[in-house]
Formats: structure tokens, sequence, C-alpha cells
């Protein structure tokens, strides 16, 4: 079957909108999977359903997340009840906790993206969290969220304090926990947490050389973050084309085809 005819059978389906949707949230699954930020099984990218007020996709919970495809995302709602699982498998009730309250509270959050990585998991272990001292540190500059651990994310009050933690950020670092980041697309999603994975990474590897530090002037890292959200906010307009995330696409096509299926 041909790539074009996938396409066809997937939008026939699902709805063109969906379809791209389903796409580009598989696409992220694999990505997190090829580049080790999984957790095995666990954390989960959520995005909502365009045109369907409520509902949002997420991973089949027991599958690999090179394993995810478009076509075998969950659709649940936002209470929880599943409206389509190609799989029957179901999914993760601590994923539907965070995932579902970031949805409920924000509008715009067309992507939520989780992961429990060594260096994510070192960083939200600091009482300092992420410190602005390179440049991919800088475009989270004022904007990161902390929030406490409470446990394994099962119980449904925790929404509330989750969600009043988080504000209007676009990043939360869950103490003791991992990172989490929330875009107005999939592709924003990914790129904040691609750089904010290797933020993490580089901060570990200064804290572990032992050496001085050169602070960044509060001026530089104001404009530096402004340089950052002016070209996000280009592209979520549509007035700067995504080179990035095509790129990303491209070597997945080459690496880790059949997310598009």
């Amino acid at each position: 079957m041909t790539l074009a005819s996938t396409a066809h059978r997937g939008a026939a389906r699902f709805g063109e909108a969906e379809w791209q949707t389903r796409v580009d949230l598989a696409a992220a699954y694999r990505l997190v999977a090829f580049f080790d930020m999984h957790d095995s099984i666990y954390t989960h990218i959520s995005a909502g359903v365009p045109g369907e007020k409520g509902h949002f996709l997420i991973n089949p919970y027991g599958l690999w997340f090179d394993e995810v495809t478009a076509s075998n995302l969950v659709k649940i709602d936002i209470d929880g009840q599943v409206i389509d699982d190609p799989s029957g498998i179901g999914v993760n009730p601590a994923g539907f906790t965070i995932h579902s309250a970031v949805h409920m509270a924000r509008h715009d959050a067309g992507c939520v993206l989780h992961t429990h990585t060594e260096a994510g998991v070192a960083v939200s272990c600091q009482s300092e969290g992420l410190l602005p001292i390179n440049q991919w540190a800088l475009q989270y500059y004022g904007k990161v969220a902390y929030h406490d651990y409470e446990a394994i994310a099962l119980d449904l009050d925790e929404r509330e304090r989750l969600v009043a933690d988080l504000g209007d950020k676009p990043v939360m670092i869950l103490r003791n926990h991992g990172l989490m980041t929330v875009g107005r697309s999939v592709s924003e999603a990914w790129k904040l947490m691609f750089n904010l994975e290797r933020t993490c990474k580089a901060q570990l590897q200064l804290q572990a050389s032992g050496a001085a530090t050169t602070p960044v002037p509060e001026e530089v890292c104001a404009k530096t973050v402004k340089q950052y959200w002016d070209s996000y906010d280009a592209m979520d307009a549509g007035t700067q084309e995504d080179i990035e995330w095509a790129a990303f696409r491209r070597l997945l096509d080459r690496k880790t085809p059949g997310y598009d299926s």
C-alpha cells in the first residue's frame, strides 16, 4: 500500500484534521523512542482532537513508543471514557490524570508531552530546578512552572493543584518526577521537550565538572527568550514555516517508518 493510499484511508476514517493530528502525535512518540527519552511503556503524549471539545488522543497502555501508529492511538474523553480504542488495550490511569488536568484547564493545550528521563528526573530533584546558564535554557526563562511530588498520579484531586501550579506556563518540572511541556501543537510540544532534555543534560554535565559558571545578565535572558518565542509564535500563526518539524519527520521516514499508518 502506498503512503498516499494510507493517508487517504486514514483521513476517510477519522477526517482530515484528526488524521493529521494522529500522524503528528505518532511521530512524537517515535521521536521520544528514537532519542531514548522513553521510560519503557510509561509516560505519555496526548493531543486534543480538532473540532471535538473534550476529546484527546493518547497511546495504548502497553505498547513501546516505537509501536505507536496514527491508527492505533486511543481516543478518550475528559472523564476518562474510551471513545475509540482500536487495540482494545486501554490507557494508563496515571497518564489520564496528568494529561486530562492540563487539557481541561488550558484551551491552548494542543499537545501535552511528559517524560521520565535520567537527566530530566535528576534536574527535577534539584531544589533550584532549571538554571538559566546556556542558550538552550534561556528559551525557558520565566516560562517554567513547578509542581511538588504527591506520589504516582492516580488521585484525581491532584489535578486541581497541578493546573494551579502550571498556570499559563508552557513547561512544568514535576519535582522528583520528570518533565512536561504544553504545546499549541504536537510539533511545538516536541521541540520544547527536545531542547529541554538537552538543557538538563548540559546542566548536569556542567555541575559534574565542578567548573565555575558564567552568569547571564537578566536583560540578556529576557532578550533571548523573546527571540525564541517570537519564532514559536510565528510558526503557530503560520507566518513562519516549521522546517525543523519537517526535518524530524524525514528522519522518522528513514529510521522508523510506519508511524503514519
